[in-house]
């Protein structure tokens, strides 16, 4: 899997951690190996600008999910011409770990549990999932939940 991370936020965190993560969470949703993922720390006037410009929510939010090609959980690509699997472009996950780190204290936890949590629900969200509805919010979370307690006993 192709996962690159750039760290605009001028914030610490610990990047080689959450390409690990992402790839543990891709993995568990059998996303092809040669998927690519781009994950993005911003700090908070540029989540707030990303917020406004996509969600129309003028404030600095904890994630954003922006998607490419239409990969789907247990599929392996959105396929060729030829029948062959291919890769595709999963998108963008944008975490602010400024707005990480202050739910982190609220929740009782650290800023990286916070970021590994927002970064497989941006994932998630990039594959299709969401939780307007109480039932996609039960199945969104509850499979967040089983990838984020498998990826911390495989640690």
């Amino acid at each position: 899997m192709s996962i690159e991370v750039l760290n605009e936020s001028g914030a610490p965190a610990d990047e080689e951690t959450l390409v690990r993560l992402a790839r543990h969470v891709l993995d568990g949703m059998q996303i092809h190996p040669l998927a690519e993922l781009s994950l993005l720390l911003v700090d908070e006037p540029a989540m707030r600008e990303l917020n406004l410009k996509w969600m129309g929510e003028d404030k600095p939010t904890d994630v954003l999910a922006f998607p490419m090609d239409e990969l789907r959980p247990g599929h392996l690509s959105g396929g060729s011409e030829d029948g062959e699997a291919d890769p595709g472009l999963l998108g963008d996950v944008v975490l602010c770990p400024a707005v990480a780190e202050r739910q982190a204290r609220q929740a009782g936890h650290s800023t990286q549990d916070e970021l590994e949590l927002l970064c497989t629900h941006g994932i998630l969200h990039l594959l299709g999932y969401d939780h307007a509805e109480p039932e996609e919010h039960a199945e969104m979370f509850g499979l967040q939940g089983r990838l984020l307690e498998s990826w911390r006993e495989s640690r």
